[in-house]
C-alpha cells in the first residue's frame, strides 16, 4: 500500500519496477550526488492506511490485484462523491476547491518540514501558511471584486477594502518577506533559502492554479465539470488498460505507465469527452455562468444558452460519409471544443503526472501522503488537474470569451458624473456615425 521507499532500502525490499529505477539512479549518479543524497534526511514512513474491512476481504489476493480492488472501491466512492458536490451547486464546489487547494499545499510542505525538520529552521511552517494566507486573500479578493461589484459597492467596508486590495495584499506580502529575513539563521542560510524557494513554488502549483478552476467554473460548470471528468476518465482507462494489456513501458519517470494505456486512454476519454458534453450540453444548469444576483443576494445559474449550446449540422466529410451513410450530423458546437479538451486530457495532461513522480523520486517517496487508500494523497489525485486547469483557462480566453457588456456597466457605473457623461457623448456620437441611432430612434416612435 502507501509505503514510502528510500535509498537506504535493500533490493530486496522494493517492487521489480523500483530496482530497475534505482539501478539507473545509482549507474547514471556521479560520487558527488550521491553524496549529496546521502545528506539528505529521509522523510518518515506512515503506516498502512487501507481500512481493516478491505484488508479482511481481500486478504486472500495477490498484491497486484488487491491493489486493484483497493483502488476500484476508493474511485468509485470518490466519483459518488464528485456527483454529490456537482449537485449541491457551485458554491460547494468552490468551497470543495479551496479545501483541496489547502490540503495540496499542506502536503507538499510537510514533506519539505520532514526532509529538513532536523534541521530546526525558525518560522518555516509559519510562514508557509502565513504566505498561503496572503495568496489566497489576493486571488480571491480579485475575484470578489470582479463577480460581486454591485455587492462591494453597496458596502463601505468592502468598499475600502476593494479600492486598497492589491495595496493590502502587497503589505501583507511585504511583512511576511521581513519575517522571512529576520529568522534567518548563519549556519542554516542555504536550507531556509531552499525552502522559500519551496513554498513559493508551491503557492505558483497550487493556488494559482485553484484560482484558475474557479474563474473556469464562474463561466459555466460545463468548463468545470468536463475537463475535470476527462482528466479523471484518462486516469482511470489508462491504468485499465495499462493493467490487462500493458506491455511497453511509456516513461522511465514512471515504470508502471505504459504506451497501450497511454493509447487506450487517449481513445477512451476522447469518446467519453463527446459523449459527456452532448448530455451536459442540453442543460442550463451546467452551460450558463455562474452569476450573483443583486436582487436575492444568491448565486444564479439562468441564462440564454449561447450558440455554443444550440445544436448545429455540420457536413460529413466525404470519406465519413461513404462509411456511415450520413450527409450532415447534429452537434452542439461545445462538443467539438472538447475534442481539445479530452486530447489535452490524455496527451499532455498525465506530465502534470509524471512532474509529480519525478518530485517523488527525487526525495525517494511513493506518494504525496496516505490519505485515500490506494491512491496515495490528495496531491496525487489531482497532479494532472492543475494543469489542465491551466489550459481551459487559456482556451476560454483564446477561443470562446468575449466582451462581457455586465462588466463593462459595472466599471461605468463606478465612473464620476462627468465622466459617464463623455463615455455617453463619445458612444452617442459612435452610434449616429455608424447609422445605428436614427434606426433605433425611428423604430422607438
Amino acid at each position: 500500500m502507501t509505503e514510502l521507499r528510500h535509498r537506504g532500502a535493500t533490493d530486496a525490499d522494493l517492487p521489480p519496477e523500483d530496482k530497475g529505477s534505482e539501478s539507473e539512479l545509482k549507474d547514471g549518479a556521479s560520487d558527488s550526488d550521491s553524496k549529496v543524497d546521502a545528506g539528505v534526511p529521509e522523510v518518515p514512513v506512515p503506516s498502512d492506511d487501507t481500512p481493516e474491512v478491505l484488508n479482511k476481504a481481500l486478504s486472500g489476493l495477490s498484491s497486484r490485484w488487491k491493489n486493484w480492488w483497493v483502488r476500484g472501491i476508493l474511485t468509485l466512492a470518490m466519483i459518488s462523491f464528485f456527483f454529490f458536490i456537482i449537485y449541491m451547486g457551485p458554491i460547494v464546489l468552490m468551497m470543495i476547491v479551496l479545501c483541496v487547494q489547502i490540503k495540496c499545499f499542506q502536503e507538499i510542505i510537510t514533506i519539505g518540514y520532514s526532509v529538513y525538520h532536523s534541521y530546526h529552521l525558525p518560522w518555516f511552517r509559519t510562514l508557509s501558511w502565513y504566505f498561503l494566507l496572503c495568496v489566497n486573500y489576493f486571488f480571491y479578493g480579485e475575484t470578489v471584486t470582479d463577480y460581486f461589484f454591485s455587492l462591494v459597492q453597496r458596502e463601505e467596508p468592502l468598499r475600502i477594502l476593494s479600492k486598497y486590495h492589491r495595496f493590502i495584499s502587497f503589505a501583507l506580502y511585504l511583512t511576511g518577506f521581513c519575517m522571512f529575513v529576520l529568522s534567518l539563521v548563519k549556519k542554516h542560510y542555504r536550507l531556509q533559502f531552499y525552502m522559500f524557494g519551496w513554498t513559493h513554488v508551491t503557492l505558483l502549483i497550487v493556488v494559482t492554479q485553484s484560482h484558475l478552476i474557479i474563474h473556469n467554473l464562474f463561466e459555466g460548470m460545463i468548463w468545470f465539470i468536463v475537463p475535470i471528468s476527462c482528466v479523471i476518465c484518462n486516469d482511470i482507462m489508462a491504468y485499465m488498460f495499462g493493467f490487462f494489456f500493458g506491455r511497453t513501458p511509456l516513461i522511465k519517470l514512471s515504470p508502471k505507465k505504459t504506451w497501450e494505456g497511454f493509447i487506450g486512454g487517449f481513445f477512451a476519454t476522447v469518446v467519453f469527452g463527446i459523449l459527456l458534453s452532448y448530455v451536459m450540453a442540453g442543460y442550463r444548469y451546467f452551460v450558463c455562468p455562474v452569476e450573483f444576483n443583486n436582487d436575492s443576494n444568491r448565486f444564479q445559474v439562468d441564462c440564454e444558452p449561447s450558440d455554443l449550446f444550440q445544436l448545429q449540422d455540420y457536413a460529413l466529410p466525404a470519406v465519413l460519409e461513404s462509411f456511415t451513410g450520413w450527409t450532415t450530423v447534429r452537434l452542439y458546437p461545445f462538443q467539438i471544443h472538447s475534442i481539445a479538451l479530452s486530447a489535452f486530457a490524455s496527451i499532455m495532461g498525465p506530465f502534470g503526472g509524471f512532474f509529480a513522480s519525478g518530485f517523488k523520486r527525487a526525495f525517494k517517496i511513493k506518494d504525496f501522503a496516505n490519505t485515500i487508500p490506494g491512491h496515495g494523497g490528495i496531491m496525487d489525485r489531482f497532479d494532472c488537474q492543475y494543469l489542465m486547469a491551466t489550459f481551459v483557462n487559456v482556451y476560454i480566453a483564446s477561443f470562446i470569451r468575449g466582451p462581457n457588456p455586465s462588466k463593462v456597466i459595472q466599471q461605468l457605473l463606478a465612473l464620476r458624473p462627468d465622466q459617464q457623461l463623455y463615455i455617453f457623448n463619445s458612444l452617442k456620437t459612435h452610434l449616429t456615425e455608424k447609422g445605428l441611432l436614427p434606426a433605433l430612434e425611428e423604430a422607438a416612435v
